[in-house]
């Protein structure tokens, strides 16, 4: 019987055939598909042919294209709706992909023709897109370790295996903790708690097969239940089991893993010729030193902290109003920071949702696209890898853009956070493709699903991503899409946030479940102004985080991960109630592969810049203005990584950004 991952796939768009895919495919696909891009990888080397761009590096860039197909489909069920067979397996492939790069990365024939190419560059006559694809496949060898030799050759194929095994071992650690954790309440103990909340808990309860309401440590049940929940001893009880997570001994304990990780990193980067694993990783960024990013930071963290102890001396008082003597905690200062805001904002979250329902927040994510760039979606009915998930294909003016995969729900198979992927990406060579990009998310399912602000945030963030997928024009993959510097990448997506923000938006789309009434003018206004409430507390985490992976990565690894994290949380003055938005030991971002290491400042870089070019469309016409919006298109989403990041940014806007509008925009500004 023919493997499905393996045949050609006749389905609509060449969706994967997932009702036909079993966890039994994976393996004996996986081996196949790994035998034939090696040998592909072979056969380039070894050609007696002289090299040229269409034979070497064109060669590389269809290679492999079987294995993508059967990781596309491995990854996005690994971690959307993993389980133990899946866990497995990852395990497995991990170390063999690791061989798989380092037989590449370390082919010297290979990396020969490479050389030859990069030294004759200027007499190819390539386009810009592939004199791009050239810089990046030779800098990309380069930096992966091709110009070693002997030992330090073998032992950077040592450390590279390694750390594929460590990353899948803290990823898998981390589900473990959050799928092994859970309170009960009781009736009595749902004192405080809005409707939405208990409703919310009772369905996790369902799917935990327990008769009544239980709290997990899915993001989007336990912010409210902290912001809500009258009970202190619970709120101290869930809050400390949410900041313990990979950090609660055993076998799933991060600590040792994100050492040893550490030190690899730290290792790598010396053989390579660099004084830190910092460096090394952010050369290729648009920050380019250890030393720009940090100053960045700094710059915000000033402000911001000043901002935050303002705010917990207002949280303190009210604390000591209900009677309770001592400091504020952690796990206090969501529920008065709510308090707070209902009185000086008259605003309560469980009179907002009703009219942020998913349903709605969808069609507004999709009527702004429309917009801005003409983008259709229409709903299809394919088999896809779970019943929650949704499809839609993207046209405009009748011409298939992509599909566009909605997995939204929170479940115990699915790993925490929201991220967008991409299980095919744009391309025009070797063949024309169409992307097909996922939306994956963590919001707590109900009947209705109603979200916070912050959900519907999180939705706007996740399809900006999406739209650098979908809106990609270029000619070879591995520059389409979100193919961009770590720094460059968040800006389409915080960019897109904005017109979360746009009050004729909030119109159309922010209506009642039940009647369907518009948001009314003055809860619209309130929900505005108070965009920027807590904003010191949120930059504080959010800073500290990123202050912390790059001290991990600047100099000598640490012995003790959390002496360290302690260490620098010191330095900083942080303040007592407030801690890391991602502690260490679930510091996912830095420690489950390289994405984000030394580079978790990205969302504070991009912010720079989407503050920065949100403000091009409001000195237009508006947040629609249509020259604004072609300008986005073509110069940024369009683009991919086929040209520099700060060359594209500038096409844009004309010049790079300050800090100040992001200040500004955070309500910092001084």
């Amino acid at each position: 019987m023919t493997n499905p991952l393996l045949a050609e796939w006749t389905t609509p768009f060449d969706l994967a055939p997932f009702e036909a895919i079993s966890d039994a495919d994976f393996a004996p696909a996986f081996e196949v598909a790994l035998s034939a891009a090696r040998a592909e990888i072979e056969a380039i080397a070894d050609t007696p042919e002289a090299p040229t761009f269409a034979n070497t590096i064109e060669a590389i860039e269809a290679s492999g294209k079987d294995l993508d197909r059967v990781l596309s489909v491995f990854f996005t069920l690994a971690g959307a709706d993993s389980n133990p067979r899946r866990q497995e397996l990852q395990r497995d492939f991990g170390p063999k992909l690791a061989a798989h790069s380092s037989a590449i990365y370390g082919n010297k024939a290979l990396f020969q023709r490479i050389e030859a190419l990069w030294a004759a560059r200027d007499t190819l006559d390539l386009t810009p897109e592939q004199a791009r694809l050239l810089m990046l496949s030779h800098r990309g060898f380069r930096r992966a370790g091709a110009g070693l030799s002997g030992a330090e050759d073998k032992r950077m194929r040592e450390i590279m295996s390694r750390l594929s095994v460590l990353g899948t071992a803290f990823t898998q650690n981390l589900l473990a903790d959050e799928a092994g954790w859970h309170m009960e309440l009781s009736e009595g103990d749902l004192e405080g708690l809005p409707d939405f909340v208990v409703d919310t808990a009772r369905a996790a309860g369902r799917e935990k097969g327990l008769p009544g309401p239980v709290i997990t440590l899915s993001r989007s049940l336990i912010t409210p239940f902290l912001q809500f929940s009258a009970r202190r001893d619970l709120r101290q009880r869930a809050f400390q089991a949410w900041a313990a997570r990979g950090a609660n001994g055993g076998e799933a304990d991060n600590r040792a893993v994100a050492e040893e990780i550490l030190a690899l990193r730290a290792e790598r980067a010396q053989l390579l010729g660099y004084d830190s694993f910092a460096a090394f990783k952010l050369e290729t960024e648009m920050a380019k030193t250890p030393e720009a990013v940090r100053d960045l930071l700094m710059a915000v963290w000033e402000p911001a902290k000043a901002q935050a102890e303002a705010d917990a001396d207002v949280l303190t008082a009210m604390l000591h109003g209900d009677g309770i003597n001592g400091a504020l905690e952690p796990w206090d200062w969501r529920y008065y920071a709510e308090k707070r805001r209902q009185a000086e904002h008259d605003l309560q979250e469980a009179a907002l949702k009703p009219y942020l329902s998913l349903e709605r927040m969808i069609e507004a994510a999709f009527g702004c696209a429309n917009r801005l760039f003409g983008l259709e979606f229409r709903a299809l009915d394919v088999p896809l890898y779970h019943p929650d998930c949704r499809a839609w294909e993207v046209t405009r003016e009748g011409r298939h853009v992509a599909v566009f995969i909605g997995d939204y729900f929170a479940r115990g198979s699915k790993r925490s956070g929201a991220w967008c992927s991409a299980m095919r990406g744009q391309a025009k060579w070797p063949k024309v493709q169409g992307p097909v990009v996922i939306n994956v998310c963590n919001f707590a399912k109900g009947d209705p699903t109603l979200l916070s602000y912050d959900d519907a945030r999180t939705l706007f963030h996740e399809f900006g991503h999406a739209l650098h997928q979908m809106l990609s024009d270029v000619t070879y993959e591995s520059v389409s899409g979100t193919s961009v510097a770590r720094d460059f990448v968040e800006l389409p997506s915080q960019l897109y946030e904005h017109w979360l923000e746009v009050p004729e938006v909030l119109e159309r789309y922010a209506t009642h479940v039940d009647t369907g009434a518009a948001m009314p003018r003055d809860l619209l206004d309130k929900m505005l102004k108070a965009a920027t409430f807590d904003m010191g507390f949120q930059t504080v985490e959010y800073v500290a985080s990123a202050l912390v992976d790059l001290a991990f990565h600047e100099g000598v690894p640490p012995k003790d991960l959390m002496a360290r994290q302690a260490e620098v949380l010191t330095e900083l003055g942080m303040p007592q109630a407030i801690t890391m938005r991602h502690a260490s030991p679930h510091f996912a971002h830095v420690f489950s592969g390289d994405g984000y290491s030394s580079g978790y400042y990205s969302y504070m870089w991009s912010e720079v810049m989407d503050a920065d070019a949100f403000a091009a469309f409001e000195e237009a016409d508006g947040a629609f203005d249509p020259e604004r919006a072609r300008a986005l298109e073509a110069h940024i989403l369009s683009r991919g990584g086929s040209e520099d990041a700060e060359a594209l940014y500038c096409a844009f806007r004309g010049r790079l950004p300050g800090v100040e509008a992001l200040l500004k925009g955070r309500g910092l500004a001084a």
